[in-house]
């Protein structure tokens, strides 16, 4: 039982906590994402109609875009990734819930990027790690074991050549030995 080092605390199944933190992270937020998608509006209804209205009944259509700084609906520009500042401000706008702003879910969702190539990049670097001690030269005891095993070996081919020698020696004294070739009295006549 050597130390190995210092390590982030763990959970029940051996993970690190920061890892469940962000799936509890996940899990809450996601039913609060889709309830929000979940009840659509018409695709007819066009978001300005909801203009100087609340944020969340003007979300309630996924296609509309709620901007704070002047409580206006807008219809998405969906041939763009982000709405451009000309329509409104990433931290003025939202869209899905009405208490996440475009700056803080770039931010979170670099954040999750972040920790998630981080963890494959920890991930690859212990897979590694364990090739290398695999592959490492043995230890000592390692070495000893070897050693030993290979003495047992030499050993017993010295008892099984003497053990050889002895029946040899029986077998001419009796008049058992075996010719090698027994054609060989046959060819020397």
């Amino acid at each position: 039982m050597g130390s190995g080092g210092d390590r982030a605390p763990t959970g029940r199944w051996g993970r690190p906590l920061g890892g469940a933190a962000l799936l509890l992270l996940l899990l809450l937020l996601l039913p609060l994402l889709l309830s929000a998608a979940a009840e659509p509006t018409p695709p007819g209804t066009a978001c300005s109609q909801n203009t100087n209205r609340t944020c969340e009944e003007c979300l309630k259509n996924v296609s509309c875009l709620w901007c704070n700084t002047d409580n206006a609906c807008l219809d998405y520009p969906v041939t763009k990734i982000l709405p451009p500042a000309s329509l409104c401000k990433l931290s003025s706008a939202r869209w899905g819930v009405c208490w996440v702003n475009f700056e803080a879910l770039i931010i979170a969702m670099s954040v999750i990027g972040g920790i998630f190539l981080l963890a494959i990049v920890t991930c690859c670097c212990c897979c590694c790690c364990r090739r290398k001690k695999r592959n490492r030269k043995p230890d000592r005891s390692e070495e000893k074991a070897m050693r030993e095993q290979e003495e047992r070996r030499v050993r017993q081919e010295e008892r099984r050549a003497e053990m050889k020698s002895r029946h040899d020696e029986i077998r001419k004294k009796y008049g058992l030995f075996k010719e090698e070739n027994p054609y060989a009295r046959f060819e020397n006549n």
